[in-house]
């Protein structure tokens, strides 16, 4: 087997833990459906068709109608079964309603208009090949060219915020590469908080990205080569899905039965 092609969220897993990336890219294990994957699935859809409406349509009211509509096309074919009763995916809905009233407390959507939306971008970058799909990107008044993510989760404080651009990075890169000109900045949009993080872009931020990229490339072609992806423990360790399976939880549990 070799790497053929890699998305931003699969480099930031090996780049965390190679052991997690293994289980998912390689070993393509199954992981428990969550609310809050419900919650950003859904949020999403409804953001991204938000911006399909006329500028003056874009109210609080219309993004609840398309979030509620959003739910009802995902529910059944990607979160069946996910609420034991109504009345627990009712408090689930109002929550995630809340959390998009939030966004109109950060941004004025009648004063955005997107270049490009849930974006499918798949480019060669001289023998890497990259895959990914950009929320979106935008052309402000001030005709700088901004690249956006929204997130449904818990914004990190502002000290611990620089790692999460690590893939907007990485579509800044592959924009320049598409289209020969290079984003002025990258912008986190938090909406439960809501916190707003925007940082500036420039040549050669993305030039030290392409080379973290085929570094993090030729890293697990030899992990994939040597079957080695050796387990990193962190603070991570507390949402990740594979515990019961890990080898790094395997040793300390053996470990705990020694002592």
């Amino acid at each position: 087997m070799t790497l053929e092609t890699l998305s931003p969220s699969r480099a930031s897993d090996f780049k965390h833990c190679p052991q997690l990336f293994k289980f998912r890219a390689i070993d393509r294990l199954p992981e428990p459906t969550t609310v809050y994957q419900a919650r950003g699935t859904t949020a999403h859809l409804a953001l991204q068709r938000l911006y399909d409406r006329p500028a003056a349509e874009r109210t609080p009211e219309l993004l609840y109608d398309l979030f509620r509509q959003a739910w009802a096309e995902v529910r059944l074919t990607e979160f069946d079964g996910l609420f034991a009763t109504v009345e627990e995916e009712r408090a689930w809905g109002l929550e995630s309603l809340a959390l998009l009233a939030n966004y109109f407390t950060v941004e004025d959507p009648t004063r955005v208009e997107p270049i490009d939306r849930e974006l499918d971008m798949l480019e060669d970058l001289d023998g890497i090949v990259i895959r990914g799909i950009l929320d979106r990107m935008e052309e402000t008044p001030d005709g700088r060219l901004v690249i956006s993510d929204y997130k449904t989760g818990k914004a990190p404080p502002e000290q611990y915020a620089l790692p999460a651009f690590f893939a907007l990075k990485i579509y800044a890169l592959l924009i320049r590469r598409r289209t020969g000109r290079t984003p002025d900045a990258v912008k986190l949009i938090y909406l439960n908080g809501p916190t707003v993080y925007e940082i500036p872009v420039n040549d050669g931020q993305l030039d030290a990205m392409d080379r973290q990229l085929r570094a993090l490339w030729t890293a697990i072609d030899g992990a994939i080569t040597q079957n080695r992806f050796p387990p990193r423990v962190s603070k991570l360790c507390d949402w990740c899905s594979f515990q019961d399976i890990c080898p790094a939880f395997a040793v300390q549990s053996l470990a705990a039965a020694a002592g």
